[in-house]
């Protein structure tokens, strides 16, 4: 019988993907005059604050959901949501 053990991933070691997303990410951003900052990573959903440009951005719903969301979600499979707080 061939018995697979699944490795869990640390919560340090996602944030640190998580982290290293960001900073992937960031510089698109800041091309337009905004940013964003990692708060933390609890109960699968990571939380970041958009800042500058992408704060006040009428697309900032877009911009999270369907690109920053998505992107991280992809890496990071553990990942359920991505939520901006202010």
């Amino acid at each position: 019988m061939l018995v697979i053990k699944l490795k869990k991933i640390s919560n340090d070691n996602i944030i640190t993907k998580i982290i290293s997303i960001i900073n992937k990410i960031r510089p698109f951003l800041l091309n337009d005059g905004g940013n964003l900052e990692f708060v933390e990573y609890k109960d699968n959903i990571v939380y970041i604050r958009l800042l500058g440009a992408c704060s006040k951005c009428d697309m900032i719903d877009i911009t999270l959901k369907n690109e920053i969301e998505q992107i991280i979600m992809n890496e990071i499979p553990e990942v359920k949501e991505v939520k901006n707080i202010n």
